[in-house]
């Protein structure tokens, strides 16, 4: 029988695995993962989850998985040519990154009359689908996850029967990184395994649970999302009319329209949404850097937000209500570019993902998809009372304060943070009031009662 490559990237399983159908149905399938020179911009920890991952598909592969390392555009034509391969099929890429490697990829391809063969996506709905009547891109979230919710998405597909193509030689599989971090274990197995624990716990109160850091009843499902050990259809086959089922499907569909945004707009990787909001004033010089030095420590003086900063070093993690507190913290009390926190979340996430993460951060920074941005600034001690009520989170990721009681959302206010413990390092309420300052300078608009909120 003939052969041909299947071109693994975000997609690193075999179930569901509609290129990797298509692959099969042309004969024996040679499988391939490229170390990608641009994977020098990933953090460690999503690079030694990759590598677990890798170890998995190199096992479910029967060990037939074929490692190269260097530029794809040089790399899949190589191996090509070198097993007479006349097609690589591959998951479409929507990422402006994947775009342009693709299109290199399949145009040295296509110079030695070969192709490359995009099948299928890493989202329910395809980025690009999703329009209003008139053809026009949805600007915010909840008219683009009804209509994203009205297309719908087909059942997950059994795996093919396959018939692996061994003997081509292979680079050793990648190591992984030394990491501090404690990181789920990589690969498909594990993703059902988290997956299938999720639906039999957590999942029936998740409208509820979502919130609470000091519960810990969040999926984790989002490293195996980013790197396609499972595909979102494989979750919401699972999903009913219950309001919990329902509070996760929407949390599903963010993560599809924050890719939908990125593949209409590469520019907002790195750039304002909204770009009236470059001229916001924000502060960069040395001090702004040593600001940003104790944010990232965890080393504030707010406790929910050292708690996020600290979870996130130790695990890799954090979760999602802390990022909105910490995101906040870091845009609008202390006024620093929402790319300097960015940057900091994907160096140190195992999920880090640039549609999710950045367009997340200029949500809360104001610059993004909310229909009514900036004057949402999230108050540190209400977000902590409200959704760690008893501290519990904060005592697990600030052990200076374990001893600490009634007080433990805000040390200061008592008897003054214990020995270890800084001290606040900005005053919110002043912060809050300056960040608003600057928006108005901006807009010309100012805030009135009701309208600038401090959740």
């Amino acid at each position: 029988m003939s052969r041909s490559i299947l071109w693994f990237r975000r997609d690193l399983r075999l179930d569901d695995h509609p290129a990797l159908i298509a692959a099969a149905a042309s004969g024996d399938v040679v499988p391939l993962f490229v170390v990608d020179p641009a994977f020098a911009d990933a953090g460690p920890a999503r690079l030694a989850f990759l590598a677990g991952c890798l170890r998995e598909l190199h096992r479910a592969t029967r060990n037939a998985l074929v490692i190269r390392a260097g530029d794809p555009s040089a790399v899949v034509p190589a191996l090509a040519a070198e097993i007479g391969v006349d097609t690589v099929f591959a998951t479409e890429d929507f990422g402006p990154y994947g775009r342009r490697r693709d299109a290199a990829v399949s145009e040295a391809l296509a110079a030695a009359h070969r192709r490359l063969e995009l099948v299928g996506s890493p989202y329910a709905v395809t980025p690009g689908t999703v329009t209003r009547d008139n053809g026009q891109p949805y600007a915010v979230f909840t008219p683009f996850s009804r209509a994203w919710r009205a297309i719908g998405w087909d059942e997950p597909a059994d795996g093919p029967r396959l018939r692996w193509a061994h003997g081509v030689d292979s680079d050793p599989l990648p190591e992984a990184p030394g990491v501090d971090a404690e990181l789920p274990p990589g690969g498909e197995r594990a993703a059902q395994d988290r997956l299938h624990a999720f639906l039999d716990t957590d999942l029936a109160t998740y409208d509820v649970g979502r919130d609470r850091p000091d519960l810990d009843e969040t999926s984790h499902l989002s490293p195996y999302l980013r790197w396609g050990c499972l595909h979102p259809r494989q979750i919401l086959t699972h999903l009913g009319r219950s309001r919990a089922h329902d509070r996760f499907r929407a949390e599903l569909a963010w993560r599809e329209f924050y890719a939908d945004v990125l593949f209409r707009q590469p520019r907002s990787a790195w750039w304002n949404l909204d770009d009236r909001m470059d001229a916001m004033e924000v502060d960069t010089g040395a001090p702004a850097k040593d600001r940003m030095a104790s944010w990232s420590a965890g080393q504030t003086g707010f406790p929910i937000v050292d708690a996020g900063m600290r979870q996130l070093h130790a695990t890799g993690w954090m979760h999602n209500r802390v990022r909105m507190v910490t995101a906040s913290f870091l845009v609008k009390d202390l006024h620093l570019p929402w790319q300097w926190g960015a940057r900091h979340f994907l160096a140190h996430l195992v999920d880090g993902d640039l549609a999710s993460n950045n367009h997340g951060w200029q949500w809360v920074a104001g610059t993004g998809t909310d229909a009514a941005p900036y004057f949402r600034i999230f108050n540190p001690l209400t977000q902590s009372q409200r959704f760690d009520p008893e501290g519990d989170y904060i005592r697990r990721w600030v052990p200076e304060l374990t001893g600490v009681g009634d007080d433990i959302h805000a040390p200061s206010a008592g008897k003054g943070p214990p020995l270890g413990y800084p001290a606040p390092m900005v005053e919110h309420a002043t912060e809050r009031e300056e960040a608003l300052r600057r928006y108005a300078r901006v807009t010309g608009r100012t805030t009135t009662p009701g309208t600038a909120s401090s959740r």
